[in-house]
């Protein structure tokens, strides 16, 4: 499978940085491919330029408005005030503890199914939750670009 510009956009989206300088050097033979190059380029980024990189990433649980069709499609539609109220919470308490959003790769399970994780990784360093964050934020995009 080729992996072109828009597959790049799509698979990265927000992360403008990422995107331009993958789309830039497309096409990519393979999933693979792309991703290791994404993993390099991350490697070469400073830390502000990662936390962009995950800022860009809607918040889990986030309104369903504002998220793109595959943001919305991977968190589900489990609309329970209480547990969204809990994960605006949680959302809320992580980028205080850390100055950054939270990543997780969430598809195939229920948004309930997150707040422990959540929990859990609050109580992580800072710099083991960037590097989660950030391997979180690949497998993302590599599981986009498999669908596409």
């Amino acid at each position: 499978m080729a992996v072109d510009a828009a597959h790049i956009e799509r698979a990265f989206e927000r992360a403008t940085a990422l995107v331009d300088r993958l789309a830039a050097e497309t096409p990519f033979s393979s999933v693979d491919g792309i991703i290791a190059r994404a993993r390099a380029i991350i490697g070469s980024m400073t830390e502000r330029d990662l936390i962009a990189v995950l800022d860009a990433h809607p918040r889990i649980g986030a309104d369903r408005r504002s998220l793109s069709a595959g943001s919305a499609r991977e968190q589900g539609d489990q609309d329970d005030p209480a547990l969204l109220r809990e994960l605006a919470l949680l959302n809320e308490a992580y980028e205080a503890r850390f100055g950054f959003r939270f990543v997780v790769f969430v598809v195939g399970r229920p948004r309930s199914e997150i707040i422990p994780v959540m929990r859990e990784r609050l109580e992580r360093t800072r710099e083991d939750e960037l590097t989660t964050g950030i391997d979180e934020f690949l497998a993302i995009a590599r599981d986009r670009l498999m669908r596409a």
